[in-house]
């Protein structure tokens, strides 16, 4: 009798010990689950390519076409009968002449680059996807996406994809229309404006003839102004990003009149090399250049400027590009 009761309170015992390990194997499987579907959330929205729209274009250049960017933008230029140097560019139609500027000194000195660029022809100044696609996660670096459109100089652009609103029109073609910040728009006409995406809808802009629009800012200059409080801007709140108000690489666009725009492309986080601008810095160098409007983009990694068939700055003191979106860039 006593052996019996002993051999029951041994087989309960078991049971609640298997049962225990079921219990357990089920609340690490959910666990696993769960921390699945969040890790793949995350890749989802930031390492997973989704192509929207594959962009064909009969005047873009063809990738591959040159065994170099170099190469390719020298067959323009002879195509044009073009003049040019390491710094300059010059045609019937395309003036650029870049300037490396340093100011300061030791852990205070900033380094940065300026594109003069004139242009007979607005058309001249277009924008590019990486690998020719609209999505979200599709990157490649500046100077690729620049080499494979027979780019003369290119400058990053507000790396669209990293976000999924805002208006993006892209040489005419809108291909997103959420409006939500403050924004820049080209025009046919050779002009640019600052404007509130909320305040000024698409199909007003395409009326006008603009030809890009571009979603990241703030704004610098509008109306020949600068924007007097850059304390409180906020661009995203997407994982990853950085404080946007601290000395940081920049990448800015401006208008000096129509045809007539200055690209100011500032290195940083490199000490004794360059600190990077505030964007109240880079608003007083934009004023300086004369721009009457003027518009931040992304900056950081991305800041790149790129200049027949080379990257002209050094990006993030590293030399080494980080892949975006999309560019703006000058053509033949």
């Amino acid at each position: 009798m006593k052996s019996r009761n002993t051999r029951n309170t041994g087989n309960t015992g078991n049971t609640a010990i298997r049962t225990g390990k079921r219990k357990l194997l089920i609340m690490i499987l959910v666990i696993l689950l769960c921390l699945g579907a969040v890790v793949y959330r995350l890749a989802d929205r930031y390492l997973i390519e989704h192509v929207e729209v594959v962009v064909t274009d009969d005047t873009a250049g063809t990738a591959g076409t040159g065994s170099t960017g170099t190469t390719t933008a020298a067959a323009t230029t002879a195509d044009v009968n073009a003049t040019s140097d390491d710094w300059s560019y010059s045609s019937d139609d395309i003036q650029v002449k870049i300037d490396q500027v340093q100011t300061g000194s030791g852990s205070d000195q900033i380094t940065y680059f300026v594109a003069d660029v004139v242009l007979k022809d607005a058309g001249s100044l277009r924008s590019a996807f990486a690998d020719n696609s609209f999505g979200t996660n599709i990157t490649e670096d500046t100077s690729v996406i620049a080499s494979a459109n027979n780019a003369i100089f290119a400058i990053n652009g507000d790396y669209y994809g990293f976000r999924e609103d805002g208006v993006i029109i892209r040489n005419g073609t809108v291909y997103r229309d959420d409006p939500v910040r403050d924004a820049m728009a080209l025009f046919g006409d050779g002009t640019m404006q600052t404007y509130d995406e909320e305040e000024v809808s698409s199909s007003e802009l395409l009326a006008e003839g603009v030809t890009n629009t571009l979603s990241f800012g703030p704004i610098l200059i509008q109306d020949g102004k600068i924007v007097s409080d850059f304390s409180s801007v906020k661009i995203d709140n997407n994982f990853g990003n950085r404080s946007i108000q601290d000395a940081n690489p920049r990448t800015a666009i401006g208008m000096i009149a129509p045809n007539h725009y200055v690209f100011v492309v500032v290195d940083g986080r490199k000490e004794g090399y360059s600190r990077g601008m505030t964007l109240a810095e880079l608003a007083d160098v934009m004023e300086g250049l004369g721009a009457a409007e003027a518009y931040n983009l992304d900056g950081g990694g991305s800041s790149t400027m790129y200049f027949m068939g080379r990257v002209v700055n050094n990006p993030l003191g590293k030399n080494q590009e980080r892949g975006v979106s999309d560019i703006l860039y000058i053509k033949e």
